[in-house]
């Protein structure tokens, strides 16, 4: 497991987590440990889903095609925000209300996971060639 990989999946609770205590149409359950386990099991279902399916660059890119994997990425996530809206109630206390609120949260959770990816990372300067 690389660290990138950890960043990017400590990114994806984060964005649930505040996708859930800023959005009014996100609801993550009545009680402490109900909250606790929607937050899990959605942080999990995002961090697998981003994990089969990578939306990102390998290697530094410039801005523009940069601009253009955070926005994949935010189709992907808002899907993924669908998806768990549509089985919410199935696998645990979770509903999400309206297509507006799946959006936000999926905008709120693309830019967690690529803060937190792009905050511990390191340049890697070019080795010198030796002579």
């Amino acid at each position: 497991m690389t660290d990138t990989g950890t960043r990017r999946r400590l990114g994806a609770l984060v964005g649930v987590g505040l996708s859930g205590a800023v959005l009014p149409g996100v609801t993550l359950g009545a009680e402490a440990v109900d909250v606790a386990l929607s937050i899990v099991i959605a942080g999990v279902v995002i961090s697998l889903i981003t994990q089969l399916i990578y939306i990102g660059p390998s290697a530094p890119v410039p801005p523009l095609p940069l601009l253009a994997f955070a926005a994949a990425g935010f189709v992907q996530d808002s899907l993924i925000w669908w998806l768990l809206s549509w089985l919410g109630g199935e696998i645990a206390p979770f509903q999400v209300e309206g297509f507006g609120t799946i959006l936000l949260a999926g905008l709120i959770t693309r830019a967690s996971i690529l803060s937190l990816s792009l905050l511990g990372a390191k340049r890697v300067a070019d080795d010198p060639v030796a002579d």
